[in-house]
């Protein structure tokens, strides 16, 4: 029954319709956890609004249709008190988030609220006319807030606008404060201090218009990704596939940590994000209209995208404006694409976790990954431009051989000026999401100065080293970073000189400003409020005067000021007129006329002083914002910096070797290369077993390799892509020689695994992948294929193997590395020698154990593996020596020695 829906006290529930024309998502509001009721309101709304307008939907979900709180509690009586009356409209606006509303000296929580921050932050909740309260101290705000958005929850500080001394003076005196939803400006300066990981809001829209594409399940797609933080803004538009595999990429490369999601996502994007997420997601109905609203005219440069890139951008606009972070968006120059064929090779998503590029496949950690072995940063800014680095190694060789040359300086140099230079980077604070944070004007005072006093010290600091700058650094791409930091960094000095450092330090604006000249009207109220004390103090005469005491003085006590102070035994000189405030067993305290009406006037000048100073900063930060552009390239030119240091540092382990990066040229040579994470963490105790590989257009670009199961094969394949992409990122690689022919992307399909949420079984998986990189492979690819057709029997998985590799021997003709287990495949040796050569990876059968064995057929052979690749085929896989391995029961193992010599003899005999 719909009427016992209505009449309940609703939590967030989500209900959904689908069928084929509809994907229909709708929010109310509900605590009882009945199946039944679920049911009823699914049958009630689907009968009443069969074609409901998803463009109502909006990214606060503000538009629920439910019952008002008012209305429910008119049928039954209820009295609301004024602030609860503003809560419930506050919470309308508002409803995914808690709401702390500030209430003189605290901050309240009220209702379910209430009851969650009671919960997350083990603090009291009770009852209170209708509603459950809980409350924090007002200077604990900042503490609270970040707790509660730790575990996930939205919060909203809802700020008092008037203070009590003004209200007093005021015509609306009797009425509630007003309120509203603000952003908390009390940052903690730690903050800025300590490492992050990156933020990304991401929205995704699709262009679906084309009905044969949208059947095959391909599809139009943009992306526009903001950090809000720093201030980033990335887009994106791309073709992708029913397997959704380039939104994918995206996602491995963004790591974003929310996204907004248009109403009618496809089925084949939605599987994509419930595989590869689980964080909290807004849904968001998308009209063309949205882009006319959104889009000022200054924006007219963002017309020219395509068409979900655009309603992309209009949405994270209208989300953001409800945090007043939107500014950011206003401005074309901020906008970056984030993948570009021409400047960045493809590294696709399946080629980034298979090759462990962000995160290792284990527990997708950092460690053990390619980042962690080249992450040597000094700060968060230039840790986050590495990681940019590293998942888009570049295409033209001028770029890269220019951080080739900078990170061989850095290496090579005698010259102290780069030891300096690199203790600059020590111990920064996160310049760049300080900076975002005073553009967005929501940076407190203390943040402020550490920030512009850090810029104004690294300004000072570059510029001493000017003259060693240009006489010892060579490397164009350093010195004109270095050179240039001073010039973009020059307009912040001015602002550390206008402000007063104690003040700012402590959050006090009333004294923020050293020379009011450019302040007039802090200057005026300041006067007029030395002109009330001036009155005050003359006071003090006619009192000592009146009660007969001529060294009487103001005193203050419990924050009440100007108080006078008299002995019980003489109280009688007290005029009849003045009031008294407190006292004790010896003495009472009194206010005179004269100071209640001039106490009261000062306390009103001084909190319109306050509001006064805090409009003066937010236009001083207004201001400082004119040179954002500048100082953040300033920030960038440093990040680069840090990044070619670290990659300095990852040049000095043992055994890294500078690669000659050519364009036009189709090769990679590795003379005894070797996994640079493996490498690392073996450490010095056990030695990775180098490997050389020649491949090139002109003479050998596929080499099929096989060799027993765990002999190296798989690490040796990605060996050869990581110092593929070292080299391409302009990074010394682990090896005693290489040339590298610029690759304009590497594809990679190993593994074995099936994916439940898109709906694909291991084969599929395996496929879908191999017809991914048959798409996108071309001649200039690095192309790798771990053990294509094992999904499925073996005559279909070596028929598979075989077309497929010749595909790419003769029509892609990209380098391939192709493992296998099947010998048949080994034979396009013969049919393409010139293109084809047959490797294996080295091993030894025990000679002790066989002798042992001689003349049992029960017993497997076992091996020593060499990790070695050398020429030829191995025609077994000794896949019984990991089973012994893997500690299988030792009469398996006979059995099965038994019937693997059977099957051999059966194949010899056909043969």
């Amino acid at each position: 029954d719909i009427t016992v829906l209505k009449k309940l006290k609703f939590t967030e529930f989500i209900c959904r319709y689908r069928n084929s024309q509809h994907n229909l998502i709708h929010h109310i509001f509900w605590n009882d956890k009945s199946f039944l009721m679920i049911l009823n309101f699914s049958i009630f709304y689907l009968q009443e609004e069969p074609h409901c307008d998803l463009s109502q939907f909006s990214a606060s979900f503000r538009n629920y249709e439910t019952t008002s709180d008012i209305n429910l509690n008119k049928r039954t009586k209820t009295i609301y008190t004024p602030l609860e009356l503003q809560f419930i409209e506050m919470k309308k606006r508002y409803k995914d988030a808690i709401l702390c509303v500030e209430c003189g000296y605290k901050y309240r929580f009220f209702g379910e609220d209430a009851e969650i921050a009671a919960k997350e932050l083990n603090i009291c909740c009770h009852q209170d006319h209708n509603f459950m309260t809980a409350s924090i101290p007002t200077h604990r705000l900042f503490v609270h807030v970040r707790r509660l958005v730790a575990k996930g929850h939205k919060v909203g500080v809802i700020k008092q606008m008037e203070t009590a001394a003004l209200k007093a003076a005021g015509d609306s005196k009797s009425s509630l404060f007003s309120r509203k939803l603000t952003l908390d400006d009390s940052v903690d300066v730690e903050e800025v201090t300590t490492d992050v990981p990156d933020n990304y809001l991401l929205c995704i829209c699709e262009n679906g218009e084309n009905a044969k594409n949208r059947k095959k399940g391909d599809i139009l797609m943009g992306v526009m990704a903001i950090q809000p933080t720093t201030g980033e803004v990335v887009f994106d538009s791309f073709w992708d596939c029913a397997s959704r595999l380039e939104l994918e990429s995206r996602f491995l490369r963004l790591q974003p940590v929310e996204l907004i999601l248009p109403s009618s996502l496809s089925d084949q994007s939605e599987k994509l994000i419930n595989s590869v997420t689980s964080m909290r997601y807004v849904l968001w109905g998308f009209c063309s209209r949205d882009t006319c609203d959104m889009c000022p005219q200054k924006l007219s440069v963002i017309l020219s995208l395509d068409k979900p890139i655009i309603c992309a951008l209009a949405a994270v606009i209208a989300y953001l404006k409800e945090f007043n972070l939107e500014k950011m968006l206003y401005n074309p120059s901020n906008f970056k694409q984030l993948t570009s064929e021409t400047e960045y090779m493809t590294i696709n998503g399946t080629t980034m976790k298979n090759l462990e590029i962000l995160q290792n496949q284990t527990d997708l950690k950092t460690k053990g990954s390619l980042l962690w072995v080249l992450d040597h940063t000094k700060t968060s800014f230039g840790r986050r431009r590495l990681k940019k680095w590293v998942t888009q190694p570049l295409m033209k060789s001028s770029e890269i051989n220019a951080r080739l040359d900078a990170v061989s300086e850095i290496l090579l140099s005698e010259s102290n000026v780069f030891g300096q230079i690199q203790n600059l980077l020590c111990k920064l604070p996160d310049l760049e999401r300080g900076l975002c944070s005073v553009f967005h004007k929501k940076c407190s005072t203390q943040e402020f100065f550490l920030i512009v006093s850090t810029l104004s010290r690294l300004d000072l600091e570059i510029q001493a080293l000017v003259p060693a700058i240009h006489s010892h650094v060579k490397s164009p791409l350093l010195q004109n970073a270095l050179l240039e930091i001073p010039e973009l960094l020059s307009p912040v000095k001015h602002y550390l000189k206008i402000l007063n450092e104690e003040a700012a330090k402590t959050g006090d604006k009333t004294q923020l400003f050293k020379d009011l000249t450019d302040f007039p009207v802090i200057r005026n109220k300041k006067e007029e409020i030395l002109d009330v004390l001036s009155k005050i103090q003359l006071h003090l005469l006619e009192i000592r005067e009146q009660i007969k005491n001529p060294s009487a003085e103001y005193v203050t006590v419990s924050g009440q000021e100007f108080l006078v102070e008299v002995k019980n035994s003489r109280i009688s000189s007290v005029p009849s007129n003045w009031v008294m405030v407190s006292s004790t067993k010896a003495v009472s305290r009194f206010h005179s006329p004269f100071i209640i009406e001039n106490y009261r006037h000062l306390n009103q000048l001084r909190e319109q002083l306050v509001l006064d100073c805090g409009a003066e900063w937010l236009h001083f930060l207004d201001h400082f914002s004119e040179h954002y552009h500048p100082v953040s390239k300033a920030i960038g030119h440093l990040a680069t910096i840090d990044c070619l240091f670290s990659l300095a540092q990852v040049a000095k382990q043992g055994d890294y070797c500078r690669p000659v990066v050519k364009d036009n040229q189709q090769e990679i040579v590795i003379k005894n290369g070797r996994h640079p994470v493996i490498d690392v963490l073996l450490g010095e105790q056990d030695q990775y077993v180098p490997n050389t590989t020649n491949l090139s257009r002109d003479g050998e670009r596929v080499m099929i390799i096989t060799g027993p199961n765990m002999g190296g094969k798989s690490s040796y394949i990605k060996q050869v892509a990581l110092i593929t992409v070292m080299a391409q990122i302009g990074s010394y690689v682990p090896a005693e020689e290489s040339t590298i022919g610029v690759v304009d992307g590497i594809f990679t399909r190993m593994g074995a695994a099936d994916n439940i949420y898109k709906g694909r079984s291991t084969f599929m998986e395996e496929l879908t992948d191999t017809a991914e990189i048959i798409r996108k492979a071309t001649s200039r690819s690095l192309v790798i294929l771990d053990e294509l057709g094992r999904g499925t029997s073996t005559h279909d998985g070596i028929a598979i193997a075989y077309a497929t590799l010749e595909h790419f021997i003769t029509d892609v003709e990209s380098l391939t590395l192709f493992v296998t287990h099947y010998p048949s495949v080994c034979e396009l040796e013969k049919v393409y020698p010139e293109k084809v050569g047959n490797y294996h990876m080295a091993f030894l059968v025990n000679e002790e154990e066989s002798a042992e064995q001689k003349g049992t057929e029960e017993n497997p052979e076992f091996i020593t593996f060499l990790y070695q690749i050398t020429k030829g085929v191995t025609a077994r896989s000794y896949g019984l020596n990991v089973a012994k391995l893997a500690d299988i029961p030792e009469e398996i193992l006979k059995k099965a020695a038994h019937k693997s010599k059977e099957l051999e003899r059966l194949v010899n005999m056909k043969r």
